[in-house]
């Protein structure tokens, strides 16, 4: 980057495992990185108990790609890890290194956007775990630009009369429905999910007068 050139946007999507990124927000990081946006994904843990019956390297492993294979297909510019434990998550952001960990790559790409899970998606204690760290990080980092949530699991409730955020995804949800292929490995977890993810684009476009959309609350 020479002095004169501006550093492109950053948009960071803070999610607790590989895929979340995608179901919750696949559409928007392709039409933001179309746009020219740096978008960077933040995935707590690699999944790993997803097969708890295969090692947990060959696990990981296999998760990784995924990841990084969908993220390709929708242009994230990159996906990193911080290799906290699956289902664990409510403990893991006890300790202060993990809380550390996530502040350090926040100030490190300065994004103007954070995208993360919704406190009401209170089904899954990971993603709420998410949540809970980025409000706690944020609050104390003293963070300046917006946090809007997504729900994968539920509905929002206590952030109902909150702004919205609606993004037209008409010329990439095909890239998000390309890129949850990706994830071969949870092919039947994420089959239970297509006809809502189907229904909830449909539903927003309709709001938001456009073919397909996702939406996020404002939460900051």
């Amino acid at each position: 980057m020479t002095k004169t050139s501006k550093p492109k946007d950053t948009v960071m999507v803070i999610c607790a495992h590989p895929d979340d990124e995608i179901i919750g927000a696949g559409g928007t990081i392709a039409r933001y990185s179309k746009e020219g946006k740096r978008v960077i994904a933040v995935i707590f843990s690699y999944g790993e108990n997803s097969h708890w019956w295969l090692k947990r390297r060959c696990t990981v492993e296999m998760r990784v790609k995924e990841s990084r294979a969908a993220g390709e297909v929708v242009g994230t510019y990159k996906t990193i890890f911080l290799g906290l434990k699956d289902f664990e998550l409510k403990e893991e952001i006890k300790k202060k290194k993990n809380l550390a960990m996530l502040e350090r790559v926040i100030a490190k790409y300065d994004p103007s956007k954070i995208l993360t899970h919704s406190p009401d998606d209170v089904i899954y204690a990971d993603h709420k775990a998410v949540w809970e760290s980025v409000e706690k990080v944020t609050s104390r980092m003293k963070y300046k630009g917006d946090i809007y949530t997504f729900n994968i699991w539920a509905k929002d409730v206590r952030f109902t009369r909150n702004p919205k955020l609606f993004i037209d995804i008409s010329d990439t949800f095909s890239l998000k429905w390309a890129a949850l292929k990706c994830f071969k490995s949870q092919h039947m977890y994420i089959f239970q999910l297509y006809p809502g993810i189907l229904w909830r684009a449909l539903k927003s476009g309709f709001e938001h007068k456009c073919r397909f959309a996702e939406v996020f609350t404002k939460v900051n």
